[in-house]
């Protein structure tokens, strides 16, 4: 079987990855391929973070791979936190205290409405592909369910009435962000393998 580096070690990140694309390539984590660095990401857009983190995997390891880069995106905060919803409340990367700077940014507004949006840069044989997803919805105003990461516990996605925490990974992955690029870098390994 083909290998494919996921540029993460986030184990949630990898998991639905997995779980769609398990039987078509090996999926292989930053620290099974020997990457111990951390990746930099300074671009102020997500395509740009993803492609940055793609090629400097490509340039030091020599591998087909992929990296991804998701934010969320809040009409009410024009756009925030964007490029920086994992550093939200400081370079911590602190899920919890992301979601209490964002509830506490939009208490007393009408505006609920937030989308998030996944950028995936692929690199095969040399060559960058770019995928993007996009999921819409709500912010509630209250932490709902146990499962998934990040800020699945306040967004409710739109035609459901409850947040991705309430979903299970099947059921997010079918709806998500990440489930909608991933399906595009599915349908485009299946084309070029």
């Amino acid at each position: 079987m083909k290998q494919l580096v996921f540029a993460t070690n986030n184990s949630h990140k990898v998991d639905e990855v997995k779980n769609k694309l398990g039987g078509l390539f090996e999926i292989k984590t930053l620290s099974e391929v020997g990457c111990v660095e951390d990746i930099p990401e300074t671009s102020d857009t997500l395509r740009g973070n993803a492609g940055q983190k793609s090629h400097y995997l490509y340039d030091r390891f020599h591998c087909d791979c992929f990296a991804d880069d998701t934010g969320l995106e809040v009409e009410a905060l024009n756009g925030a936190p964007g490029v920086y919803s994992a550093r939200y409340a400081g370079p911590g990367k602190d899920s919890e205290a992301n979601i209490d700077k964002l509830l506490s940014e939009l208490e007393g507004k009408e505006n609920r409405r937030a989308r998030f949006r996944t950028v995936i840069s692929l690199i095969l044989d040399g060559e960058e592909y770019t995928f993007e997803g996009i999921v819409n919805g709500t912010i509630l105003t209250e932490r709902h369910g146990s499962h998934g990461f990040g800020y699945d516990p306040v967004f409710q996605p739109d035609g459901y009435n409850c947040s991705f925490a309430e979903l299970s990974m099947e059921e997010k992955n079918k709806i998500s962000h990440r489930g909608k690029a991933i399906e595009q870098l599915i349908r485009f390994l299946y084309v070029t393998k």
